[in-house]
């Protein structure tokens, strides 16, 4: 019977260990942010959506991370999990709890060029609305973002 508990604890434990390498960490939501803004940058805007939008493009998209662009009004420019969201103006989207994530992502960015904002978010992979903290960056008049469940 030990021996039982024992490797049910075990597998337990592995499959903890499992899910949470499933998910994409703060570090590489960051990361993947920075690689947009470059591409943006080396590219320019058109180039790299198209990049952003690829969902077989590995480099913006990985596990439950993907980027996402907003202009300054909460316009999505570009989405890497939902493109039926470009073109639309989503400043005042709410999360599930009433927080209108889209415009504070805009203040973070224009008031301090960089940063990150808890909301609660569906997760791509597990389908479940989750805790995701958003890193976005400002480029220009618009800010690229990303980020990691929790």
């Amino acid at each position: 019977m030990k021996t039982l508990l024992a490797a049910a604890a075990f597998s337990l434990a592995i499959c903890g260990m499992a899910s949470a390498a499933d998910k994409g960490s703060k570090e590489e939501a960051v990361a993947m942010v920075k690689k947009a803004v470059a591409l943006v940058k080396s590219d320019g805007k058109e180039k790299a959506f198209a990049a952003i939008a690829d969902p077989a493009n590995t480099t913006f998209h990985d596990r439950d991370l993907y980027i996402y662009v907003y202009d300054f009004n909460g316009v999505a420019l570009a989405h890497g999990n939902n493109p039926k969201m470009v073109g639309k103006s989503l400043i005042g989207l709410k999360d599930n709890e009433g927080k209108l994530m889209i415009k504070e992502m805009v203040e973070v960015a224009k008031t301090k060029g960089s940063g990150w904002v808890d909301f609660k978010w569906p997760n791509p992979v597990t389908k479940a609305v989750e805790s995701k903290a958003g890193y976005v960056e400002k480029v220009d008049d618009f800010l690229i973002g990303s980020g990691a469940y929790k």
